[in-house]
């Protein structure tokens, strides 16, 4: 009975310290004193390092251009020499990545969406609407020839799916529920984009 009783005590403890941790890091007293939260901080420091290294991704890849819109024919052998593993899974082998787990699906931040393959500008933040689907979602592209569209029918659904108008890379899918003034809901997959805060 003794040892029940202090079982109890213990998870009671555990409890309440959890709760206080809670608090503690939700509460106005977690602030830097610049005026940033403890989780802001520890954000910004991520996206830092996030990126950093992918800059040295881009130098590394000789395809990667934000302002040459020319058309790229370029292997999927080349391509899996050039980029991380988790990118190429995505963009050349149509893979999605898990709702809710992507960089971008609630980013509300002001700037411009880039193919993080090749660089071909795609999107900009006031395209951009809260989905509750899990993946970043935008009404409209930059340009018309922005991305282009083949039809996809695979897992038994009749879907259309969006490639980049550069380097045809996968991107996502597109559906007829989105806001108006499209209509249109580009559910993109946060792994092949790049953001640049600011260049709306």
């Amino acid at each position: 009975m003794i040892q029940i009783k202090t079982g109890m005590k213990k998870i009671f403890f555990l409890i309440a310290v959890n709760i206080l941790f809670v608090a503690g890091c939700n509460s106005k007293s977690s602030e830097t004193k610049d005026g940033f939260t403890l989780n802001e901080v520890i954000n910004q420091n991520s996206n830092q390092t996030t990126n950093q290294m992918e800059d040295i991704q881009k130098k590394e890849n000789p395809y990667y251009s934000r302002t040459d819109t020319a058309k790229l024919n370029v292997p999927d052998s080349e391509w899996k020499k050039i980029l991380p593993e988790e990118v190429y899974d995505v963009a050349r082998e149509k893979g999605t990545e898990r709702a809710f787990t992507g960089k971008y699906w609630n980013t509300e931040g002001i700037g411009s969406y880039y193919c993080a393959v090749c660089g071909n500008a795609l999107f900009r933040s006031d395209e951009k609407f809260a989905s509750a689907c899990g993946w970043p979602s935008f009404f409209e592209t930059i340009r018309k020839n922005s991305v282009v569209y083949e039809e996809d029918n695979s897992y038994g659904m009749n879907r259309t799916e969006v490639l980049c108008g550069r380097c045809d890379s996968h991107l996502g899918h597109l559906f007829d529920d989105g806001p108006p003034p499209t209509g249109k809901r580009y559910c993109m997959n946060s792994i092949v984009l790049d953001f640049e805060v600011g260049d709306k």
